[in-house]
């Protein structure tokens, strides 16, 4: 993933350029080779970040990218800090600004000289961007599907292969299924079936596509793979053979070098005249649908077209648009789940009882999901029955399984796949889920303020920062990526959560980027690149004397010690734009934010502080200020000093100051 922090590091050098901040000679010569080498490659990394996961050397070269990119970030913000010292007025202030001035000058010198290393770097890595380029030429340009290069081939031939004796839950989901196809009107029907990866969506159309009723119902039926790579020719080309298949006909040789306008005329003259079924499965995007839908006629013969997608926003599009229906999966019952365990895991038998609570703890973390149930499955079928200690290591440690696990390779695959298939902007939205501790419930606004403080958001013209988010929150819905927990009264999202499998999944993907390391138990691997740093419920697991200068974000969820942060880290994080405190041991506030001029988002929600002190003032950055459930009763004038404050939270009406009014980007509404 290093297109993120490519894009918002070029878009930090055009601020850095239009707001014609003062660099030095050697400074302003390095940042514009910089900036240019990175434009350069900008166009390859979509293409390298879906697939560095099939290639070695392409993901050693996207880690170096990135690296760079948050080295060259750091530089530039600590070269930032050095311009904006205020030392007062009088013959002290002078002393106080030759002095600084001094300093400034050789610590600007010595910024120049690793912007000159980095360049250097760069300039070396390029060598192996452009022979990679070359390498992935054709995906690049849409010249053929990435074939043997994606990673993710697919798990879908063994869903398709299961028998109905390995499934549970299935009769009636197929049942009404089967009734929708047969009994809908004489119109061409669209039927989505939707649902997150690994819920069973191509199982349960494959035996539909097979059900007896079915098949003597309709003659023509053909099952076309769309997949995430497919091109349009590709998916075309394998729609023809499989129709002319299912009619007991040769493919004609003219086929392969057909346009796709004449492979959709064959495909509509072939089906016209038919009742026909085609099974689209795994359409992900689209315009995936929309490639083939005008092919597939509406002749008046009750034909019908299934589509399988994670994609809600596909399936509620087709449906709608040729008056059919959506089949939304959901997870299996608790009796479904211990029944499918049980069948995998114990051949049928029932469970002994000195293992069923830790079974029905695994069984939890599935939450219903029968891939995850399988393939779990089948790492505890291994174990001995009567060595408890290895099934308490897999229930402990579920997170280090499915990463280390040969057996739950096919899961991970399954659920990541839909993490590649996303946006470089919804990335690092989606990542930062996995800064939350697990059964944590992520509130709507506060999650979108967070995204605004880290520079998320992109500006769209016509939308404030906040309706963008909102998109993407929605956009991360309809793939099926999160959940709404909760909503409020007129029926709009509260709160979202994640599936737990899912979460462990992107912690893992976090710390493998250095997007984020979360503390919530022992011997956690934490780098010193790591951008964001989560503490779950104890200091005990933080390791002391950590250098965390790097560290854009420190979140500590309900921390039971007493903080004290110069303590925890003595270097400080003069770079540190989000600062959030809930629900921990705080008693005072932390005067280390004094420093913070780069804080954009401090919570000291559900804290025991009484008390802000007029040094608020200094955070000119300040847009967030969440003082809600705190014992804060008043607030400073100072407070006015921070014009750029959109949200004050508090929780008392009474603490809200008569002149708050002066503060004109506060923003009340949201």
């Amino acid at each position: 993933m290093a297109e993120s922090p490519v894009n918002f590091l070029i878009g930090k050098l055009a601020t850095l350029f239009n707001n014609e901040v003062n660099l030095l000679g050697g400074v302003y010569e390095e940042v514009l080779c910089l900036r240019g080498e990175l434009e350069r490659m900008r166009a390859f990394l979509r293409i390298a970040d879906a697939y560095q996961e099939s290639d070695e050397e392409l993901s050693i070269w996207v880690k170096q990218v990135r690296d760079i990119a948050h080295e060259t970030e750091d530089l530039l913000a600590e070269y930032t800090l050095l311009q904006g010292h205020d030392h007062g007025t009088g013959f002290y202030g002078s002393l106080c600004r030759l002095a600084c001035c001094i300093r400034n000058v050789k610590a600007c010198y010595r910024i120049a000289g690793d912007l000159k290393s980095i360049n250097l770097r760069l300039r070396k890595i390029n060598e192996v961007h452009k022979r990679l380029r070359h390498k992935f030429s054709k995906v690049e340009q849409g010249l053929g599907s990435a074939g043997g290069l994606n990673p993710w081939d697919d798990c879908r031939n063994d869903a398709l292969l299961l028998e109905k004796s390995d499934l549970v839950g299935i009769d009636e989901r197929k049942k009404q299924l089967v009734g929708w196809l047969i009994k809908g009107g004489p119109g061409r029907e669209v039927i989505s079936l939707a649902g997150q990866g690994g819920m069973g969506k191509t199982t349960l159309a494959k035996q539909v596509y097979d059900d007896a009723e079915v098949k003597k119902h309709f003659k023509v039926r053909a099952w076309i793979t769309v997949s995430q790579s497919s091109q349009i020719e590709d998916l075309l080309k394998d729609m023809v053979e499989q129709i002319y298949k299912a009619i007991k006909r040769r493919v004609p040789p003219a086929a392969d070098n057909m346009s796709n306008n004449q492979l959709k005329t064959t495909i509509k003259e072939l089906l016209q005249r038919r009742k026909y079924l085609i099974v689209l499965d795994d359409v992900w995007q689209l315009h995936s649908w929309r490639a083939v839908q005008y092919a597939l006629p509406n002749n008046g013969f009750g034909s019908r077209v299934v589509l399988t997608t994670r994609n809600t926003d596909v399936a509620c599009t087709a449906g709608k648009e040729s008056d059919g229906k959506t089949y939304n999966l959901e997870p299996l019952s608790p009796s479904e789940s211990w029944d499918l365990l049980c069948k995998k895991t114990f051949q049928g038998n029932s469970c002994p009882s000195h293992l069923e609570e830790m079974c029905r703890y695994i069984l939890k973390r599935c939450e219903g999901l029968p891939l995850a149930i399988v393939a779990i499955s089948g790492v505890l079928a291994a174990k001995d029955t009567r060595r408890i200690d290895e099934w308490d290591v897999v229930a402990r440690s579920l997170g280090a399984e499915i990463d280390g696990n040969d057996k739950l390779k096919d899961l991970k695959k399954i659920l990541s796949l839909s993490f590649n298939d996303l946006p470089y902007y919804l990335k690092s939205c989606f990542l930062y889920f996995s800064v939350f501790p697990e059964d944590h419930l992520i509130e709507h606004t506060r999650l979108i303020r967070m995204w605004i403080a880290e520079g998320f958001i992109e500006v769209k013209e016509g939308k404030v920062l906040e309706e963008v988010a909102d998109d993407y929150l929605n956009d991360l819905l309809n793939r099926s990526l999160i959940q709404v927990a909760t909503t409020t009264s007129d029926g709009r999202a509260k709160t979202f959560r994640i599936h737990d499998l899912l979460r462990e999944i992107i912690i893992s993907k976090s710390r493998d980027q250095n997007f984020a390391t979360v503390l919530k138990g022992k011997n956690v691997q934490w780098s010193d690149r790591a951008r964001r740093l989560s503490v779950h419920y104890t200091l005990l697991h933080l390791q002391p004397n950590r250098s965390v200068y790097q560290l854009r974000s420190l979140f500590m969820f309900e921390v039971i010690e007493k903080l004290r942060l110069h303590t925890l880290f003595p270097g400080g994080f003069r770079l540190l734009t989000l600062l959030d405190l809930d629900n921990s041991n705080l008693e005072k506030f932390p005067v280390e934010v004094v420093n913070l001029c780069y804080l954009k988002y401090l919570s000291l929600r559900n804290t025991k502080v009484k008390i802000v002190p007029r040094f608020i003032g200094k955070l000119h950055n300040l847009e967030t200020l969440d003082l809600k459930y705190s014992q804060v009763t008043e607030l400073p004038v100072e407070i006015l000093k921070l014009q750029r404050l959109r949200h004050l939270l508090l929780y008392r009406n009474e603490s809200i100051p008569r002149f708050i009014g002066k503060l004109h980007n506060l923003d009340f509404g949201y």
